[in-house]
């Protein structure tokens, strides 16, 4: 059982500086991903996200880059004929309008470095593009890595909960199937005394065989044996899907909702109120195990 909370974080040191992945993971009924890149590693975002879609399952995962720089690192580099560019630019128009416009130091052509192509930082060393997307992917991984093993953990904390309320769950249901046995003939015997009392008031004549069939029409009303044979088999189905051998929160969630199902009919059928009381604790319990189920991926 794996939960669907978690955080991850890897560090990769290149010869421009150091990259930090963190990823996070809360609940989500599907699988959400979003990635948040600095601008120069923009163009990993596909890659990223598509490896994280594989590794990943269900829930909202959210993974974000720092780039600590190294000195010397970002030092801009100028190009020249784009600068030129506007320069010869700049003085067609000004003598197309008559307008002055000549540079006499350098540091006049300061505001020219803001233009789009003449003044670009340098983000990755061409040796660092050399060893292609194998250090992404490696620290991807590492991460997802480092998630995993926090959703694991997180994974087996869910999974006792989840097993003590289950036993919890079954004894309640044992209960239940008990009760149920002793009430449906307590309520059969009140009824079949209260049609015999109304007979004799009104001194009208007692068919036995009518009164019977009468008993037994109302007591397929109150059966709830299928109810509880459902139910033993929803909880062996949940039992088997939880503790697997694969994480299947959206399957346990359904059979969470079955297995509430059940237990809401038998407690319409039945009037008991010891059996009643039971259902209530029965579902009690059976919500417990749905909040600890929806953390579940």
């Amino acid at each position: 059982m794996l939960s669907m909370t978690g955080f991850g974080r890897a560090v990769h040191t290149f010869s421009w500086g150091t990259v930090s992945f963190e990823l996070t993971s809360v609940n989500h009924r599907y699988q959400e991903i979003s990635v948040r890149l600095p601008k120069e590693l923009s163009s990993l975002e596909s890659r990223i996200v598509s490896l994280l879609r594989s590794r990943l399952r269900r829930g909202k995962i959210r993974l974000s880059a720092e780039i600590s720089w190294m000195a010397g690192s970002r030092v801009a580099k100028l190009d020249r004929e784009a600068l030129s560019y506007y320069y010869g630019e700049l003085q067609a128009v000004s003598q197309q309008w008559n307008l002055p416009f000549a540079a006499s130091s350098v540091s006049e052509l300061t505001p020219l470095l803001a233009l789009p192509g003449v003044c670009d930082s340098l983000s990755v060393s061409e040796e660092d593009e050399a060893e292609g997307d194998n250090a992404w992917d490696a620290l991807t991984e590492e991460a997802v890595k480092a998630l995993m093993e926090m959703k694991s953990s997180e994974g087996a904390k869910l999974a006792e909960a989840v097993r003590l309320d289950l036993e919890t769950f079954e004894s309640l249901v044992a209960s239940l199937s008990e009760r149920w046995n002793v009430a449906s003939s307590e309520a059969l015997d009140a009824l079949k005394t209260r049609i015999e009392k109304v007979m004799e008031r009104f001194d009208l004549e007692i068919d036995q065989n009518r009164i019977a069939q009468e008993v037994s029409l109302l007591a397929d009303r109150w059966d709830v044996s299928e109810e509880l044979a459902r139910l033993a088999v929803h909880i062996a189905k949940f039992r088997e899907t939880a503790f697997g051998s694969a994480s299947e929160g959206r399957k346990l969630d359904f059979l969470i909702q079955e297995m509430n199902r059940e237990v809401n009919t038998m407690g319409s059928k039945v009037g008991d109120a010891e059996f009643r009381w039971t259902v209530v604790e029965a579902k009690s319990c059976l919500e417990r195990i749905r909040e600890q189920i929806q953390n579940v991926e």
